[in-house]
């Protein structure tokens, strides 16, 4: 491929961070005045609709779409998205942006952790290495010796790992499955299940709010939309380092519009798990 096109990619998987972010950013303000299974499943309302209508315009339609060779644990990646979603956003409510985005972004050093032992790939002595200076990275933010560990602060390590085995479980079936396939299961599982789960916790949405629900729906399809395009120009491996400005982009929004505060320990602990975020996508490129 060619470097113009990586650069295209680079170009826009920086706005997908930031429309990412975005959509966060409305999701923390909407779970905060409503619940977040409502929240989230009119959110899956709009994706799936999107992911219906994209499968619909492609070659061989919804018929292809549908053909998978995993079809359970198709499903199954389909809902630990939606729950994994769910617990990223009441995340938000606990502890904010910023500090949810900082734990979360260890979720990389856990799909490269386990996919020794699910997906039976080498990993190194480097890689573990990197992993080890995450997991430090982890603890400088969460300071667990330092006065009232928060309870709260494992609401997005448990979101961390939820999408991590959802990563493994992509690459699993990404052997026989096309992109095109899982992505129609991401959307249409996670609707049925957000559906089945948030109709229970119906509240009427007031108001300007449903302006909020709304442009919450639109970020949601066109961040999907957005990284679509990016792997439609680039290399995933040329892309993938430039997914953590989802970082800086959240913390920015946090601070800015809810007043957030950004705390020393986690800038630091932050900045080591990018760090060995970055060696970790270097040696898996090495490695390939």
């Amino acid at each position: 491929m060619s470097g113009m096109n990586n650069r295209l990619g680079i170009l826009l998987m920086c706005l997908t961070t930031f429309v990412f972010a975005m959509q966060d950013g409305i999701s923390r303000y909407m779970a905060s005045e409503y619940n977040a299974y409502l929240v989230v499943m009119i959110r899956y309302w709009f994706f799936a609709a999107f992911v219906v209508a994209l499968s619909a315009r492609r070659p061989g339609g919804l018929k292809k779409a549908v053909k998978t060779k995993h079809l359970w644990l198709q499903v199954f990646r389909g809902a630990l998205l939606a729950a994994e979603i769910v617990v990223t956003v009441v995340s938000f409510t606990l502890l904010g942006l910023t500090e949810t985005h900082a734990i979360f972004i260890c979720y990389p050093l856990m799909i490269a952790a386990l996919s020794g032992p699910i997906l039976g790939e080498s990993v190194g002595w480097r890689r573990w290495a990197a992993i080890g200076v995450g997991l430090i990275g982890v603890l400088i933010i969460l300071q667990p010796g330092y006065g009232v560990f928060s309870p709260a602060a494992i609401v997005p390590i448990v979101g961390a790992l939820m999408f991590a085995v959802y990563g493994l479980a992509t690459r699993y079936v990404a052997t026989d499955d096309g992109s095109a396939v899982s992505f129609f299961y991401t959307g249409t599982v996670g609707m049925v299940c957000m559906t089945a789960v948030g109709v229970f916790f119906w509240e009427p949405i007031i108001g300007t709010d449903w302006y909020w629900m709304i442009t919450l729906c639109i970020t949601g399809v066109l961040g999907h939309w957005l990284l679509i395009k990016t792997y439609d120009h680039a290399e995933a491996s040329a892309v993938q380092p430039f997914a953590y400005l989802q970082l800086p982009f959240a913390s920015a929004l946090g601070i800015f519009a809810f007043g957030e505060t950004l705390r020393t320990n986690v800038a630091i602990g932050a900045a080591i798990i990018v760090a060995a975020g970055l060696f970790t996508l270097w040696r898996e490129r090495q490695a390939g």
